[in-house]
């Protein structure tokens, strides 16, 4: 970074920015699309911001939630030297609307937030166009990948938005982004040669335990007794919004002052939640996980969930808002193996038939419809056509263009076919996520190092047990030690491989005598080297 840029972000911000950062903020302003995979707090929120003050246009940022795009712009306006900043989203008054839209307009806003359906919305992006995009920051950008554990449907649009905004330079932030997220991240946000960094995923300063129960009522009373006894502010998560008033209730009748969180409880009242907890006042936060993105407090001391996660990509970001301070903090999971049978439930579902139905006949067999149009075309309530809309268009049924969506080339006109085709790719999402289940199984049921899991999870490796877990202080990590990364000749991370029934996969990780590939139609697997190579199971790519 130039020497002028380096010392107005100081000025500005107050920062001092790290060698990753500066890298990525240089991929930006030579014109280059970028990846950046950071671990949560490593400051990639001060990459577009800092771009921005480079730029004389508009940075857009996409962001999934509305409490994080509101975060982001309260924390730019207590720096007085900050460019401007506004969100545009379905939560503000008309008024409100209109004069940020006069604003941005008038050329007095750097920074635009706003929710990726935004962006399917013809009037925005024409507003847009007329006042110059000169970087799009797609946030928690994994919400884009079909492989992503928190993959959103309304991403899907964002590659042809991009592309109609005369794709500017492209920035993709996200926390957990394992080689096949990066890939899938870059197809579907039609990325130019982009620059791709992953740092490191390992954070160790957070100790990480699993304690196993066997009765739900003792887990229970384990998880209010430790939470009870700990010093400091600290997140409880659990499965239901029910759970939230439970565990609160009896926090508060062991001495703590928590408060539940999740995403039914009223706007004002979550606004509650989140100022006291950043300011102090609230000590525990018990909640689903809704309490997640853009929780920016660097003082965390535990997280401990008191359900099983959905997956070890879930888990991994949400005991990430634990030690962002760089002290040591606690990540503790209360496992209880028949929890996973309500993590498999809420993994299945995809939509009806009838309502793909429905979606692939609006579409006219030649031409294209507006995305706004299709609900009424279709006689669907609005969310129904989308969610069927984005499953027709993940299953290569339709296409979303320029012009609004249309049928894919070479398909059909056989809603039936269309409908099998979508069900199809449903049940591939499902198989994917149910191998994230089991991926969590392994993590909390293994003997081994749970750090070297971890990392091995995500394409990262440690050579040794870390020495701040619960195995390596129980000594059973030293006992089952295999060495992570000892195959990496033969089998390196992200190399693409082909198994005759899963089709392709990428290596993940090797060990001595193991490794675990993704598979796009399988999701996780892990497969024994000896029989791997005995049998040919995986030919390299």
């Amino acid at each position: 970074m130039h020497q002028e840029l380096l010392t107005r972000a100081a000025d500005v911000f107050g920062w001092q920015l790290h060698a990753d950062q500066q890298t990525v903020i240089d991929a930006v302003l030579d014109g280059r699309d970028a990846v950046a995979v950071m671990p949560t707090g490593s400051g990639k929120s001060a990459i577009y911001q800092v771009a921005g003050l480079a730029l004389d246009a508009v940075v857009l940022v996409v962001s999934p939630l509305v409490a994080l795009q509101e975060d982001q712009v309260v924390g730019l306006a207590e720096h007085p030297d900050a460019p401007r900043a506004v969100t545009v989203n379905a939560t503000k008054r008309a008024r409100d609307l209109t004069e940020a839209w006069d604003a941005i307009d008038a050329g007095e806003v750097r920074y635009v937030f706003l929710a990726p359906e935004q962006l399917a919305k013809p009037d925005v992006l024409e507003r847009l166009q007329q006042v110059g995009v000169g970087l799009v920051t797609v946030d928690e950008a994994h919400c884009v990948s079909s492989w992503g554990h928190d993959f959103r449907p309304d991403y899907l649009a964002l590659g042809e938005a991009i592309e109609r905004l005369g794709h500017p330079p492209v920035l993709a932030l996200t926390a957990t982004g394992p080689g096949p997220v990066r890939d899938d991240i870059v197809e579907r946000l039609a990325m130019r040669d982009p620059f791709v960094l992953a740092t490191g995923f390992d954070r160790p300063e957070l100790r990480l335990e699993v304690r196993r129960h066997e009765d739900a009522e003792a887990k229970r009373e384990a998880v209010v007794a430790q939470v009870a006894g700990l010093e400091g502010t600290g997140i409880v998560y659990v499965a239901t919004r029910a759970e939230t008033l439970v565990y609160a209730d009896e926090l508060v009748e062991n001495g703590r002052v928590a408060r539940p969180y999740h995403a039914g409880l009223r706007v004002v009242d979550r606004e509650e939640v989140l100022t006291g907890f950043h300011d102090g006042s609230i000590e525990v936060v018990v909640a689903t996980s809704a309490f997640g993105m853009g929780i920016d407090k660097a003082d965390v001391r535990f997280v401990v969930h008191a359900d099983v996660p959905e997956s070890v990509d879930a888990y991994y970001q949400e005991v990430g808002r634990a030690g962002r301070d760089g002290d040591a903090a606690l990540a503790t999971l209360h496992y209880r193996a028949e929890d996973l049978g309500l993590r498999r439930f809420f993994a299945s579902g995809s939509p009806r038939p009838a309502s793909l139905r429905a979606v692939f006949g609006a579409v006219p067999a030649t031409g294209s419809i507006d995305r706004a149009e299709l609900a009424s075309a279709s006689q669907l309530a609005g969310r129904t056509a989308g969610r069927a809309t984005n499953a027709l268009i993940e299953a290569g049924v339709l296409v979303d263009g320029r012009d609004g969506v249309a049928r894919a080339p070479g398909v059909p006109d056989d809603a039936a076919a269309a409908v099998d085709r979508a069900k199809e790719r449903a049940h591939e999402r499902e198989r994917v996520e149910e191998s994230r289940i089991a991926m969590m199984r392994q993590l909390a049921e293994t003997g081994g190092c749970r750090r070297q899991f971890l990392l091995g999870y995500f394409g990262d490796e440690m050579p040794e047990p870390c020495g701040n877990c619960d195995t390596c202080t129980a000594g059973t990590a030293e006992q089952t030690h295999t060495v992570d990364g000892a195959r990496d000749e033969e089998w390196p991370p992200n190399a693409d491989v082909e198994h005759a029934e899963w089709g392709r996969g990428t290596v993940m990780s090797t060990e001595d005598d193991r490794m675990t590939v993704f598979f796009e139609s399988a999701g996780y697997r892990t497969l024994a080297i000896a029989d791997v190579e005995q049998r040919h199971l995986l030919e390299r790519v």
